[in-house]
């Protein structure tokens, strides 16, 4: 039998880290390498370096069959849920209930309110619906808003892109928080109001510093490529009759939460569950499984979708096919990156990391948060960032868990994704772009305003964990 030991390219468990992190920056935001493809390599990297000062056989198959397993088994336990996340997400696009939610909460707060009822709406919408595609309609409507009051361009596309952001990073099932729930056994219904309550502080930081922004960066409304002013205007104002009521609109985000509210009330509370009997209970523990829920969920907008646009149910399946395509590649990116966390974790990282700790404490809360940010700054990709640091900070802190609640690590790694956003960032073009900024504005507001509610978030997360540091959950 053959047996390869390969002492030359024996690492340290930092030198792997190092190597990898370096590769994964270089392959993403140097030579434009897909997300994928480098999260991939930079496991089967890891798994190599791990191995190859251990005698055994084939050395290199079973590396790659160690990353293969990791990738399938995330690829597996994700993939469904994020499959019905993005047929949710689009068909509330595609129907035009997303633009119902929008008209319904700019009513309700009034056009004085438009900043508050916007960050709203993409604090709502970017948890099903991914945030490239909130951008894409929500900034259009924002600077609609603007063109019709005369004023505040900034404070609206400010306000919007930071609602987004806080839920896309720290409320599933938004990809990155999803992932992170599933990995660390956060329970999902804790996990999505954690996320809501810890999200409040930074959203109205940023409303604050999106109307400070908008006094001492005065920007003029202009029309972005392909559009004009009298376009904008006429998208806000597309006749209410073309659309579902807000009921019907709101119907495939709030019947899956309240399922999965339910099912995970009962399960905390054991004795509550038993009143109501074994039939009921086990009902409503089917029906508030994430997958199931999820399901009621995307068939309802599907349903909506294919009404609203008469397409007839033999055309139904056609809806499917651009969410999917979407959900896919998302899939494959999470499922990389817990591939390559996998393989850090096997390089005995978190033992070397105690060890040079000496004994002492590690904060891992503002530990996690600072690796996400690094990632972020260096490759760009919020969810690489997400998914990357995760793999890390659970291999450093190993068996001996966090000291603190899994929970803190979910929202630090969130707000450590959202910081940095500048060029290497797709979402920074969508902000500067739909949101009619030149590259100049963008960095001085939205980069920094973001930035500003990365570090909120951190400090709040520090604060309450430091003072509850264990859950009862």
């Amino acid at each position: 039998m053959l047996h390869l030991p390969l002492p030359f390219l024996a690492l340290g468990p930092f030198s792997i880290l190092a190597l990898s992190i370096a590769f994964i920056v270089a392959s993403i935001a140097v030579f434009r390498v897909h997300a994928f493809f480098a999260m991939m390599s930079a496991a089967v990297l890891v798994s190599i370096l791990s191995l190859a000062n251990k005698p055994g056989p084939h050395v290199f198959s079973q590396a790659i069959t160690s990353v293969t397993t990791a990738f399938g088994t995330t690829a597996g336990s994700l993939g469904f849920t994020l499959a019905l996340a993005a047929v949710i997400g689009i068909s509330l696009m595609e129907s035009g209930a997303a633009d119902k939610i929008v008209r319904c909460l700019i009513r309700v707060f009034g056009e004085s309110n438009a900043g508050i009822a916007l960050l709203v709406c993409s604090f709502v919408l970017a948890g099903p619906v991914f945030i490239d595609t909130v951008f894409m309609l929500l900034l259009p409507l924002a600077r609609a808003l603007s063109v019709r009051t005369g004023k505040n361009s900034l404070y609206f596309v400010l306000a919007t892109s930071c609602g987004g952001i806080i839920t896309n990073g720290t409320v599933p099932p938004a990809p990155g928080p999803l992932y992170v729930a599933e990995h660390l056994k956060i329970n999902l219904f804790i996990a999505i109001c954690a996320g809501i309550i810890f999200g409040i502080i930074p959203a109205i930081a940023a409303l604050i510093g999106a109307r400070w922004f908008d006094k001492r960066m005065p920007i003029p409304m202009r029309a972005t490529k392909g559009e004009s002013l009298e376009s904008l205007t006429t998208a806000a104002n597309r006749p209410e009759s073309e659309l579902p009521s807000f009921l019907i609109s709101i119907s495939p985000i709030a019947i899956p939460f309240a399922l999965i509210a339910i099912a995970s009330t009962l399960g905390i509370v054991h004795s509550l569950a038993g009143t109501l009997g074994q039939s009921v209970t086990s009902s409503l523990l089917l029906l508030g499984d994430k997958h199931i829920a999820l399901f009621i969920g995307a068939v309802i907008a599907v349903s909506l979708n294919v009404s609203q646009r008469k397409l007839g149910w033999r055309k139904a399946g056609t809806v499917l096919s651009s969410p999917l395509e979407t959900a896919a590649v998302i899939i494959l990116i999470i499922a990389a990156g817990s591939a390559y966390g996998e393989s850090i974790k096997a390089a005995g990282l978190g033992d070397a990391v105690r060890s040079a700790a000496g004994g002492h404490a590690i904060n891992y809360v503002f530990f996690a948060w600072l690796i996400a940010v690094v990632l972020r700054g260096a490759q760009g990709s919020a969810t690489v960032a997400v998914i990357a640091s995760t793999g890390i900070i659970s291999s450093i802190a190993g068996p001996a868990g966090f000291g603190v609640h899994p929970l803190y690590i979910l929202l630090a790694v969130g707000y450590g994704s959202k910081a940095m956003s500048w060029m290497n960032d797709a979402g920074f073009w969508l902000v500067s772009r739909t949101g009619g900024l030149t590259q100049s504005e963008a960095l001085r507001s939205w980069s920094i305003l973001a930035t500003a509610v990365s570090i909120i978030g951190l400090l709040e997360v520090l604060a309450v964990s430091s003072f509850f540091p264990h859950l009862p959950f």
